[in-house]
């Protein structure tokens, strides 16, 4: 198992194992049992690692205590030995052919073992290859119907949306083998992408170069290995399918026309519509080639998009607000507030090391924080009732507090390491540290993993009780989201963003990829209310402080300011700011 473990987690495991019990052909009362108990877990609302430390998981119905010893397992070591033996007889892949429909767990069993089919693809090709008809229990009508929900989930799939992350390190491997290309004088994500959408449609990269050139960008973008289909090609424009069914569309245009391409393929639509309304009001039109003046036909070329803007009367706007609400308006009397920077951010305030469940040394991280040009960093490892990340007894909270003041000796005038900890809330809105260690801590981050799901005015009263305490600084991943896997908790986010503001409980924007909690909206929200915000990593590995980019876009997107942003602050300005 991998990623954050609670009730959902750990229910979305039982019922793979039941799946693949079924497909094993196991007895159906075995097989119920784990759905039986996925079910239970999903509605549970106290906290589950407080029902293992009591001993009481039993108590949850549908868990005897076989399936008790299962949950203990994975929360003391975050694997189970069961679901490892069992996906090495039975492949984890026949999963996904658990979603066509007329495929149940002996028609998925038949094709794996007569055919080999362990995909959804290669059951695409056996359908169309009339493989299937002639298997036990099959026949040309359920062939049939098979190719047809296959085809219907593609579609699908083709349609949804990828997270920001994906799309971002895609990008990045692209750009990293097209700029090695002779001619190539410019290069940059365009769409969604580029005004750093949390989720993109499709990859839009924009390539200035000489026509020339044009023939082997295309085939070096052709040829990437992460091209599944070439689904067009032409002399400006090629559009290809990535492995995983990211669409991606390379532009190539000509250096001197590089900003109204950049400006026309950045978006969005109904910007570009205020735009060219701006254009006509001044006797041009705008395309992606150039502007033009609508009475003498002369055109004017830009080579970059300050000169589009500058020619249309106004400032440049940055890509994250180009949505099409005020910032045109605003464009034109030059009253645009200068946005929060990435080099405006000098600290890093989430950050976990081998002492719970990263992957790097405190010393690792630091040098990559010194490397970034970060003055300081918070080090926020879990406190001691999260035993799925390793969470720190008091004793091992100590060992860490004299490791960071020998390293804060070595760095001294490069970079100081904040001793902090992510203080899991309990339940009742408790904190999982004493007040006597709190105290001790230069920053606290509290944070909910688990019940989630509790009901709303329980879980807001939760929230509420903790960013009130005293020694509680920042409030991490607010709303709980996971990409794909959590919706926001169903809180009264009003009267929690209130209670923020009164006490001084600064609101986390998580820039890893996988949460961007807060959301624009609610990052919005919150500061009409009178919130400040910290944007931190959460980093657990040295790559992953290269996300804070992903968080600042954020802020961007939600128009927040660096006075917006506490860590923004020089070490002793910010540390003036936290309550006492």
């Amino acid at each position: 198992m991998q990623g954050e473990i609670d009730v959902n987690s750990l229910a979305d495991l039982f019922d793979r194992i039941a799946i693949l019990l079924e497909i094993k052909g196991e007895d159906r009362f075995k097989v119920n049992a784990y759905r039986r108990a996925a079910e239970s877990l999903r509605n549970e609302t106290r906290d589950i690692f407080e029902l293992y430390r009591e001993g009481k998981l039993t108590e949850i119905p549908g868990v005897g205590k076989a399936i008790a010893q299962k949950i203990s397992e994975i929360l003391e070591s975050g694997k189970l030995e069961f679901y490892e033996r069992l996906t090495s007889e039975i492949p984890e892949k026949l999963i996904s052919l658990h979603d066509v429909p007329e495929m149940g767990p002996k028609r998925i069993k038949a094709v794996w073992e007569k055919l080999g089919i362990d995909s959804i693809d290669k059951l695409e090709q056996a359908a169309r290859q009339g493989k299937l008809r002639d298997l036990p229990g099959f026949g040309s009508k359920v062939e049939q119907k098979i190719l047809d929900a296959v085809l219907a989930i593609k579609e699908r799939r083709l349609n949804r949306r990828f997270p920001l992350g994906e799309g971002w390190k895609l990008y990045e491997q692209l750009i990293e083998q097209l700029s090695k290309c002779d001619g190539v004088a410019m290069s940059s994500p365009a769409g969604s992408l580029r005004r750093m959408k949390e989720t993109i449609g499709d990859l839009d990269i924009l390539v200035a170069a000489k026509p020339e050139a044009a023939d082997e960008v295309i085939k070096t973008f052709t040829d990437l290995d992460m091209v599944e289909e070439v689904m067009l090609s032409g002399p400006t424009k090629t559009t290809v399918r990535f492995k995983g069914g990211l669409q991606g569309d390379l532009r190539i245009v000509e250096p001197s026309r590089w900003g109204t391409a950049l400006q026309y393929f950045t978006g969005s639509q109904q910007h570009n519509v205020l735009l060219r309304e701006v254009a006509l009001k001044n006797n041009l039109s705008l395309s992606e080639y150039a502007l033009t003046d609508k009475s003498s036909g002369k055109e004017i070329v830009c080579a970059s998009e300050e000169e589009v803007y500058r020619a249309l009367g106004m400032s440049w706007i940055p890509p994250e607000i180009r949505e099409g609400t005020t910032e045109i308006k605003l464009a034109l009397e030059n009253r645009l507030p200068r946005l929060v920077e990435l080099d405006d951010i000098k600290g890093d305030l989430q950050m976990h090391s081998t002492y719970s469940d990263g992957r790097r040394s405190i010393r690792e991280m630091a040098e990559k924080a010194i490397f970034l040009g970060r003055s300081y960093i918070l080090i926020t490892d879990h406190s001691q009732g999260l035993g799925v990340a390793r969470g720190l007894s008091l004793e091992r909270l100590r060992a860490q507090w004299h490791e960071i003041d020998k390293l804060n000796e070595e760095f001294e005038g490069k970079l100081v390491i904040l001793k902090g900890a992510e203080v899991e809330v309990k339940v009742d809105g408790t904190l999982d540290y004493p007040d006597d260690v709190l105290r001790q801590l230069d920053v606290v981050v509290a944070s909910i993993h688990s019940n989630l799901r509790q009901d709303k005015d329980h879980l807001t009263e939760r929230y509420i009780k903790a960013i009130m305490h005293p020694l509680v600084h920042i409030l991490a991943h607010p709303t709980g989201r996971l990409f794909g896997v959590r919706e926001e908790a169903n809180a009264d986010w009003d009267m929690i963003f209130n209670a923020a503001a009164s006490c001084k409980t600064f609101l986390e924007i998580n820039a890893h990829p996988s949460r961007l909690d807060l959301s624009e909206r609610t990052i919005r929200q919150a500061r009409s209310l009178g919130c400040r915000f910290v944007v931190s990593t959460d980093a657990h590995d040295l790559h992953e402080e290269d996300y804070m980019i992903f968080g600042v876009s954020q802020a961007r997107r939600a128009w927040l300011e660096a006075t917006d942003i506490v860590n923004a602050l020089p070490l002793e300005e910010f540390l003036k700011q936290l309550k006492r």
